[in-house]
Order: structure tokens, then C-alpha cells, then sequence
């Protein structure tokens, strides 16, 4: 497995015994820790000492919060071991982690998304291993994968895996749009597979007064695109094509489009699902038709945090949304799309937040 410069901390040990001791306790206590913090952000604890750099008192914090004294003493004495508080004189302070809890806003994603999305499912990690098919999926309601879900998850589960999926996506549209349309005006058809609420649907259309788009999901996805793009700009130039992409029998449209494009898709399906996916867009391509594949890619971040989040995001994959897929190494997806008979013409790498574009060709 090859890893850039970023990652070369994976090739080596980096602690001594005793940081290791610790981080194993810490590993251990992974749920604690991520309870206590949370609450420390939801009760505006690390806030309200964001706000005094002086510091405060338990009696002073208790007296703003409104909790009881006990809960208080629990949350920072917790606190001070997990490293986002320190005290000094019977006062405390915000530490530099505190400060990136609260301000931080792909922390406060990836902690809504871990909390009101996957806690209770991960539980069932080990049997979704065992099983390949998301059994912490159960909590939530009983569905093949979360896609056919979506619309019926509790309020707030749906509010924050939205939130997650589109803070990760939105910020990469802008420079992809300029790579996938050169120009504003030629007239593009672009299949747009896995095109969830329609976001990406409604920018090509603004960006491009003469592009057509076609969406393909499921029927529950396409329910819930077709009221987010009712009576917005572009509207009557993106079209719905219902399909299940698990169902081995469905097809891709007759039609040949000059774009394919697969956002944050592909992770979606194991390596097996996602030749089979491929070597279907092959039908949908004309001569000089281009697949684009944009993913975060683990492998390719450059910072050694981002590849953190990624590789830990899987695991939502496999006990929550399908049971069989992940955050793939860019190698990966290279074989997998060599195996669909396309091409990689080339990867544009750092777009958005840590995505790569990958362009196949026939």
C-alpha cells in the first residue's frame, strides 16, 4: 500500500510506552470522552470559558450554566483529563483542543453526524462485520441500506447525515464546476448518478444556461430532488431517472451523455458493486464521454487529520449505511474502474475539503 509523505507516520511507531499506555486508556474510555465533550459543547461550558480568558471558578460556571454543582464537577474534572480544560487557582480555562470543539465547524459535523447518526448503531459493529450488512441500521428502522431510509430517519438523524454529506460536498462544487464545463455556454448532457437532494443538479444548471441533467437514484431519493428543486432557477433542465443500482437487472439510460458524474457515490458500494456500476455508466458514454469520480480519497489528503476522519468514517459505512463499502484508498478505486474497462486519464487532487477528481475515460 503506498502512502504519500503526509502518512508516513502509518510506517512507524510513535510512541514511547508510556504514550502508548496512555492512549490505549484513552481508547478504552473513547466513549466517555466523546460523551463528556459533546455535553461540554451542548451546555456552552467550553463557550462560556471561550468568553472569559480570565478564567472562572466552579461557583462562577455553575451560577451561568444553571446545572448543579455535581454535574458541573463531573463534566470538568472530566474534562481537565480529557485535555480541552486545564486549572489554575481554582479557575478554569479553555485549552487549544476546547477552542477546536467550538470553533472548529467540520468538528462540530463529524461530532452531530457520530452522535445523532451512528452511536447507538455502532454497537453492532462486530456482527456488521461479521454479516456484511448494516445491522446497526436497526436502531433507526428496517431498510436493506440507509439510502431507502433517508426520508423516514428521525428529524434530527436526517438533519445531520444531511449536514455531514453536503459540508463535505458543497465546498468542492465551486471548482469543479469550472473542470467539468469548460466554458459556460456549450450544450452538455450530464448524468448525474447518486444525485441525492439535487445540489450539484441545480449548480451545473445556474453555472450552464445550456446544460441538461439527468439525476438517477432511487425513488425515495428522487421524491425528496424533485420538491428541493421545485421552482429554482435551471428546474425544467433536470430530469429523473429511477433506478436501483443494487438490482443487477436495471440499466442505465439508453441515452449517451458527454459527463457522467459520481459525487461522494462510489463510496457508497463495495469494490465488486462498484465495477458493476462502471461497466453500466459504459453504456451511457459517447466516444469522447468522460466519467468523473469525485471522492475523498484517504490516501491522497494532506494533512494526516484528514485521513483520520476518512478512515474512520468506514465504519459508518459498514454498520450504518450498506454493510460492504468504505472510504477508499485511490488505488483501489483504480482497479476497480481498470476492471469496468475505463481508463484513469488523470486525478485533480486538493478540491473542496480534501476531495480528488478522478477522470476516467473508454
Amino acid at each position: 500500500m503506498k502512502l504519500p509523505d503526509s502518512l508516513k507516520i502509518y510506517s512507524k511507531e510513535q510512541n514511547s510506552a508510556a504514550q502508548a499506555q496512555r492512549h490505549a486508556q484513552e481508547i478504552a474510555f473513547a466513549p466517555v470522552v466523546f460523551q463528556i465533550s459533546r455535553l461540554m459543547v451542548k451546555y456552552g461550558i467550553l463557550n462560556l470559558l471561550y468568553q472569559n480568558p480570565d478564567g472562572l471558578t466552579i461557583s462562577q460556571i455553575v451560577e451561568k450554566i444553571k446545572m448543579s454543582e455535581y454535574a458541573i464537577k463531573v463534566l470538568l474534572e472530566a474534562s481537565l483529563s480529557i485535555g480541552t480544560v486545564i486549572v489554575e487557582n481554582d479557575k478554569f480555562f479553555i485549552t487549544k483542543t476546547g477552542w477546536f470543539l467550538i470553533n472548529d465547524k467540520i468538528v462540530g459535523v463529524n461530532m452531530n453526524f457520530n452522535h445523532y447518526v451512528n452511536y447507538n448503531g455502532l454497537y453492532y459493529l462486530d456482527e456488521a462485520l461479521q454479516n456484511g450488512k448494516p445491522e446497526g441500521l436497526k436502531v433507526f428502522g428496517d431498510w436493506k441500506t440507509i439510502y431507502e431510509g433517508l426520508s423516514s430517519l428521525p428529524q434530527e438523524a436526517q438533519k445531520y447525515w444531511f449536514d455531514f454529506d453536503h459540508f463535505y460536498s458543497d465546498g468542492a462544487f465551486n471548482e469543479a464546476l469550472g473542470i467539468v464545463f469548460p466554458t459556460k455556454e456549450d450544450k452538455i448532457t450530464l448524468l448525474d448518478v447518486g444525485g441525492n437532494t439535487g445540489r450539484w443538479a441545480l449548480r451545473c444548471v445556474d453555472y450552464n444556461k445550456n446544460a441538461e441533467v439527468t439525476i438517477l437514484d432511487l425513488p425515495t431519493q428522487l421524491e425528496m430532488m424533485k420538491n428541493n428543486i421545485k421552482g429554482k432557477n435551471g428546474a425544467d433542465r433536470i430530469h429523473a431517472y429511477p433506478m436501483n443500482l443494487l438490482d443487477s437487472n436495471a440499466v442505465f439510460p439508453d441515452e449517451k451523455f458527454d459527463v457522467i458524474w459520481m459525487s461522494q457515490f462510489l463510496d457508497c458500494f463495495s469494490e465488486n458493486e462498484i465495477i458493476e456500476i462502471c461497466s453500466k455508466a459504459k453504456k451511457s458514454m459517447k466516444e469522447n464521454s468522460r466519467i468523473y469520480i469525485m471522492e475523498t480519497f484517504w490516501d491522497r489528503q494532506r494533512y494526516e487529520t484528514a485521513a483520520y476522519c476518512l478512515t474512520l468514517t468506514s465504519p459508518y459505512f459498514t454498520a450504518m449505511a450498506n454493510g460492504n463499502s468504505k472510504m477508499y484508498h485511490s488505488g483501489d478505486m483504480e482497479k476497480c474502474v481498470s476492471k469496468a474497462g475505463l481508463s484513469v486519464e488523470k486525478i485533480i487532487d486538493g478540491i473542496g475539503m480534501g476531495h480528488s477528481l478522478m477522470i476516467c475515460k473508454l
